[in-house]
């Protein structure tokens, strides 16, 4: 849980060996100490501090700690094992991880902190592989070392575990993963005859002939590595945690990725839900300048964390605090878009993501990196460690949140949304391997298009695990192509017992093993839509030339085509040549309306020029109700409950400051002041200033 001692973390990354200098230490702590921040993260990295076979130069870090303790500051120590010792390089090149056109890792420079030890294949898993009991000996005595000797020292907060949660693609073949994937298939299936069958190879006369897949395709050999793939790495995430545990039962455990789990939780191993079920305090990695600063993505990112989270705290643990140069993700972007991040900037991105129920913030930089590619990048705070107008802006929101007047407001959390966009990692995984080849993707147009649709028809859509489907009473499931036969049964019992469903084409259309079903839609979905499939067509480079309406009304396509036929459900709209394609259905307590394209992948390439006003209907035929409803669209809302109070966030991403009426579902608004102090409520209604929120207590 968060430290009683911290109202609301507020801070940044501080220390990355050789950055900042040394002699700036003692003025930049004294300096955070006074602007109001509270808490800092370190990178401990193995490379730097285990110079040799068990010698360990903690003698910088150590002084990191002090200043901290002497200061009021928290801190956070992100252990880096896969920032790897040259020596260990060297001592086990036997084991370092292999990607799959057979290349070996190795130690290259670090671009986020100018030092030695990173591997050279983008992900966060180090050159060697911790499937070797050797590497995994040492690295594990190395945590064993940094737990004991700062477990009891006054300024450690916890310990953030395996920096950004992810993998790359195209790891790992080295010979110790091969024969960890061998164990974990003959775990699976339990004799050679059984996974023959599953994976239709029928030649494997002993396990060691079994190799993992080099080449991605929507097979089930493909499907099976993966799935391993992700148990693997997340095996080795919770043996850290183990280790620090065995050693320091006290300290919290913390974690933060990417918000990457749309669309990267099949390649890379961006699973928000299995990171956030392993630590006690999750976080997201988030800036602009890399994902480009447009509104509906700031939401995503803090949303899809939050429901990650499944309600544990959770914070921005790396927001943008300056500019970025020259990396590739900025080039030829103007520099209104993240590029240059000005005062008001830091205080958009803050204060969405505390909207969005983050409880903590932290700057991925204090001041900027003097060496390598990332010279300049990211620092509120100057070159030399001087404050800047960014600076003052950070400072002057860490005191206004650690004021104790704001405690109720971080007691008070996010409503539930009124729509949740249903996520299923099988689907993603296997419209990863369908599609590894081709230029379209429609999987994450769908995702994204859907979410940005109903975010910016004025509602909260959630982000739903399919575990945690029982929390919800309404459903989207954009691009339901693949998912097994139990989830199948899931949804129809949840259905059954009242639940909406909205459904975009192909439903289960691949079902276990990505097999498909010989009556579509699959594995009984029939019954629940009232419908059978006619024709179908998997033609999504192409797909935006499909169109159909909803009881008249003209909407627009994208992905693939299903037509239908009835089988007990009512027909409410037809493709432009006549066929069937939407139904809605009564199934058990529940209502159901499936879709024969999808109109999710129209509204994001179109970037909401499109659907937007069936996206609004379809709200409408739910029967839900927005939390709040605003006479301006440029506005975002957010209500926040709790136990000491109620609050309604409003949110202007805009560069002109914008005016509303607001209507709310439940209570209203309370004639006290606003909690962010501007002035709010005249005769011409509610304004928010450009860039900034407005947050108003409601009477409960």
């Amino acid at each position: 849980m968060l430290n009683k001692d911290i109202q609301l973390p507020y801070g940044a990354v501080y220390f990355r060996k050789s950055n900042p200098p040394r002699e700036d230490w003692e003025r930049d702590y004294t300096t955070a100490g006074q602007d109001g921040l509270n808490i800092f993260r370190h990178w401990f990295m193995w490379s730097a501090i285990e110079t040799a076979p068990g010698v360990y130069d903690w003698e910088e870090y150590d002084r990191q700690m002090d200043l901290a303790a002497a200061n009021g500051i928290k801190t956070v120590i992100a252990e880096l094992i896969h920032a790897v010792p040259d020596w260990a390089v060297r001592k086990y090149a036997h084991a370092l991880q292999v990607n799959a056109d057979g290349t070996k890792l190795g130690s290259y420079m670090g671009v986020s902190s100018a030092t030695g030890g990173f591997s050279n294949n983008g992900g966060g898993a180090g050159a060697l592989t911790l499937n070797c009991p050797e590497v995994k000996e040492a690295a594990g005595k190395f945590l064993t070392a940094l737990a004991t000797r700062y477990k009891d020292h006054p300024a450690i907060y916890g310990y953030d575990v395996w920096n950004e949660c992810n993998y790359s693609a195209d790891v790992d073949y080295s010979p110790y993963a091969k024969a960890a994937f061998r164990k974990w298939l003959e775990r699976k299936y339990g004799s050679l005859k059984v996974l023959a069958k599953a994976w239709y190879r029928y030649s494997y006369a002993e396990w060691d002939d079994i190799e993992p897949p080099v080449h991605m395709a929507p097979y089930p050999e493909c499907i099976d590595w993966l799935q391993f793939k992700r148990d693997n790495f997340y095996d080795q995430m919770q043996w850290r945690i183990d280790t620090i545990r065995a050693v320091d039962q006290k300290n919290t455990i913390v974690a933060h990725g990417i918000s990457g789990a749309i669309p990267n939780m099949a390649a890379n191993g961006c699973d928000d839900w299995l990171a956030a079920s392993k630590v006690e305090v999750y976080g997201f990695t988030w800036i602009q300048a890399r994902k480009g600063s447009e509104a509906w993505k700031n939401w995503y990112g803090v949303d899809i964390n939050r429901a990650a989270a499944r309600g544990k705290p959770f914070w921005h643990a790396e927001r943008q605090g300056g500019p970025l140069w020259l990396q590739p993700q900025v080039i030829g972007r103007d520099k209104e878009d993240g590029r240059v991040a000005e005062p008001e900037d830091i205080r958009l991105w803050s204060m969405t993501s505390l909207a969005g129920g983050a409880r903590g913030v932290i700057n991925l930089r204090w001041r900027p990196l003097l060496d390598g590619p990332l010279f300049g990048a990211f620092g509120s705070y100057g070159m030399d460690g001087s404050r800047t107008p960014r600076s003052d802006m950070a400072s002057a929101m860490a005191k206004w949140a650690n004021d104790k007047a704001q405690a109720p407001l971080w007691e008070a959390k996010p409503v539930r949304g009124e729509v949740g966009i249903l996520v299923v990692r099988e689907t993603q995984e296997f419209d990863y391997l369908l599609n590894h080849d081709r230029k379209e993707k429609p999987y994450p147009e769908a995702m994204w298009g859907a979410y940005r649709a109903f975010l910016e028809n004025g509602m909260q859509p959630d982000w739903v695990h399919i575990d945690d489907i029982a929390a919800y009473d309404f459903l989207y499931f954009p691009y339901p192509i693949m998912f097994t036969s139990e989830q199948a049964k899931r949804l129809k019992a949840w259905v059954e017992n009242g639940g909406t469903l909205i459904a975009e084409a192909c439903p289960g259309y691949f079902g276990d093993l990505g097999h498909v079903g010989a009556v579509q839609p699959n594995m009984g979905l029939d019954e629940v839509f009232g419908a059978r499939e006619e024709e179908v067509e998997f033609m999504p480079d192409i797909g935006d030339r499909i169109h159909f309406d909803l009881d008249g009304a003209a909407v627009d396509g994208g992905g693939f085509l299903q037509s239908y036929r009835l089988a007990g459900g009512t027909g409410r709209g037809h493709f432009t040549d006549g066929r069937l394609a939407v139904v809605e259905n009564t199934y058990g307590k529940g209502r159901t309306l499936l879709i024969g394209t999808n109109p999710s992948v129209a509204y994001y390439r179109t970037q909401g020029k499109a659907n937007g006003a069936f996206f609004a209907e379809l709200l409408r035929w739910s029967g839900e109700k927005r939390h709040v409803t605003l006479s301006n669209a440029a506005l975002f809302a957010r209500v926040h409950q709790g136990e000491r109070g109620s609050f309604l966030w409003l949110v202007n991403p805009t560069r002109t400051a914008q005016k509303t009426e607001v209507t709310l579902a439940r209570g209203a608004l309370a004639q006290s002041q606003a909690v962010w102090p501007i002035d709010h409520i005249g005769n011409s209604g509610i304004e928010v200033p450009p860039r900034d929120v407005l947050i108003l207590p409601l009477d409960s």
